[in-house]
């Protein structure tokens, strides 16, 4: 794990994965309530892509993971953690990177190549037309606060009877801050994201029962040349299909081969 300090002074944490060779290499940002270890490793992403003769690169979000976790949504949102992002490109001095985002870090991901010229290849996961419609993850699917209420209750009923348990869950099982996940939440990103200035080959990558990922083919008509594919499993368990990292590591391969 390796450590970078961001422009307001919040630390965070990164890894590295394979031997540099001077390849372009692949970035990974994770989705909300993980980090790098939990979204790209222990679902075997990271292990099919070093098979596949790719070096890999994933940060921890600032909240998540071994990065800094401050409790003020002031300074959270995916447009900074998309700064972030571009910061560690500029630390690690690389000049064209593939990236690849799931759920909040499709958000990111997106935000990226939207402005950063270093993104060559682009994979946006776990997210779906609510990044066309507005602009970020899809807060329709749980009712007003359900998501916040969830991670800041203490009790176990309010726990089992809430639509958005599984967020608790999932942020109990990591032993995420639940303070710093609420903060990002109210900061999380609802403008819009100007996807039609991505020049990078994008492909939009969904589980096909992930209700945070309706109508991918929106997301993918609304960048140039995109592509959109489906594989089986919701938000938790699309990542973990092995299809979901054949696919990314086909799309790259595709890509690298010369136009006939």
């Amino acid at each position: 794990m390796n450590r970078f300090v961001s422009t307001d002074g919040v630390h965070l944490s990164y890894y590295e994965w394979g031997t540099p060779d001077g390849s372009r290499p692949v970035v990974l940002h994770h989705g909300f309530a993980v980090d790098a270890t939990s979204n790209w490793v222990m679902p075997g992403v990271v292990d099919a892509l070093l098979a596949a003769g790719h070096y890999v690169v994933g940060i921890d979000a600032r909240g998540h993971g071994a990065s800094d976790k401050p409790h003020d949504p002031a300074v959270y949102g995916e447009n900074i953690m998309s700064r972030d992002l571009s910061i560690l490109l500029d630390v690690l001095e690389y000049t064209e990177v593939d990236l690849i985002g799931y759920s909040m870090g499709g958000v990111v991901a997106a935000i990226t190549a939207t402005r950063d010229a270093r993104i060559r290849r682009l994979v946006l996961g776990g997210v779906g037309c609510a990044v066309v419609e507005l602009g970020g993850v899809d807060r329709r699917v749980f009712e007003g606060t359900a998501v916040v209420d969830v991670l800041l209750t203490e009790d176990p009923d309010e726990i089992a009877a809430s639509p958005a348990r599984a967020f608790r869950t999932l942020a109990d099982a990591v032993g995420a801050d639940r303070q710093a996940l609420v903060a990002q939440l109210q900061a999380a990103h609802r403008a819009p994201i100007p996807l039609g200035n991505i020049s990078a080959p994008t492909l939009v990558l969904t589980g096909l029962d992930d209700p945070l990922a309706t109508k991918p083919e929106m997301l993918a008509a609304a960048i140039p040349g995109a592509r959109c594919l489906t594989v089986p499993g919701d938000h938790l368990s699309a990542v973990r299909a092995p299809e979901f990292a054949s696919a990314i590591v086909e799309f790259f391969a595709r890509a690298d081969k010369p136009a006939a």
